[in-house]
């Protein structure tokens, strides 16, 4: 199914005590958000929420080194922001990528992503992103919003140990950075009762930062495990229940069925929540928005991309 040499994502549904397995994706310098040059940075409330938007997962093509296809973003003015993962060994092409997304006006979310470890409890591996951040943020170039990690976080994780470990990764992450930091909800962005728990303290240990944005990932085979059924509408209130700024990190779809990801993505966006589509390119089984898929990069010599028969479906959303 994977068009590339790696996994690009991996995705655990729990329904009952099943499991079935598909791909989707999914210092000194301390900054505070994404400056504004060029007046493209859209805030949609006023809770400062940033622009709708689209992922990029170039770790996996051409060894990073690609063309990312801004000339035909730029033409398509509703995307406002890119969340670009990055695997931890991609530092110095991300420092490229990063750099292209800002001179091209666009808001900057960056998630360390290491696809052997998605839906991990290992808070050792929660852990190490933090201190990737420590070492890297400034590195990268700054000035753009931290991600802490792409999906952490089982669907069996308790509410005070995704707490805890959230408080000892965040409090790494502010010896360098102090603006809003983007958690994942667990169990790959689903469950949402989990995470409001986590920040109200509800069973005990609360995340104590409060300038944290919660971020769910909606899928057709999104999967609510605390509530025992598939993600529905409802869950967006009760992840807005935490008090905290809430987006949707990644939307398309492709994987499982069960849960009405157009809907839970329209109701989100009609909340004034942030949408991110997956996804412009870097996706391994069809949910890319340009066509072909993400060439070598060459230093003047921008690539040609065309709009995949897929990009509506992210785009009519933003």
């Amino acid at each position: 199914m994977l068009t590339q040499k790696t996994l690009v994502r991996t995705l655990c549904l729990f329904v009952g005590t099943s499991m079935s397995f598909f791909f989707t994706s999914c210092s000194e310098d301390i900054s505070t958000e994404p400056k504004n040059t060029n007046n493209i940075n859209t805030v949609v409330n006023e809770e400062g929420i940033y622009g709708n938007g689209v992922n990029l997962q170039p770790s996996y093509y051409n060894g990073g080194n690609c063309d990312l296809g801004w000339n035909l973003m730029k033409a398509n003015t509703k995307i406002k922001t890119v969340r670009i993962e990055i695997e931890p060994n991609q530092v110095t092409n991300a420092k490229r990528w990063i750099a292209e997304a800002k001179a091209n006006g666009y808001t900057v979310i960056a998630t360390y992503h290491k696809s052997t470890v998605l839906g991990s409890d290992n808070t050792s591996e929660l852990t190490a992103a933090a201190n990737w951040w420590k070492t890297n943020y400034k590195t990268l170039g700054g000035n753009f919003v931290i991600n802490l990690t792409n999906e952490w976080g089982s669907h069996n994780i308790t509410s005070n140990a995704y707490a805890s470990a959230y408080n000892t990764a965040i409090s790494i992450v502010r010896t360098v950075y102090s603006g809003r930091i983007i958690i994942d909800i667990p169990g790959w962005g689903q469950e949402t009762a989990t995470a409001a728990a986590a920040v109200k303290g509800t069973n005990g240990t609360k995340i104590n930062d409060t300038n944290i944005i919660l971020s769910a990932h909606i899928y057709p085979g999104a999967y609510n495990q605390g509530k025992g059924r598939y993600m529905n509408t409802s869950d967006i209130d009760d992840l807005a229940s935490s008090g905290r700024v809430c987006i949707i990190g990644e939307f398309g779809p492709i994987g499982g069925s069960g849960a009405d990801w157009y809907a839970i993505t329209n109701y989100a966006k009609s909340k004034g929540w942030t949408v991110l589509g997956w996804a412009w390119a870097g996706d391994g089984i069809g949910m890319n928005m340009i066509t072909p898929q993400f060439q070598a990069y060459t230093a003047g010599s921008p690539k040609t991309y065309s709009k995949s028969t897929y990009f509506n479906t992210v785009y009519n959303l933003l």
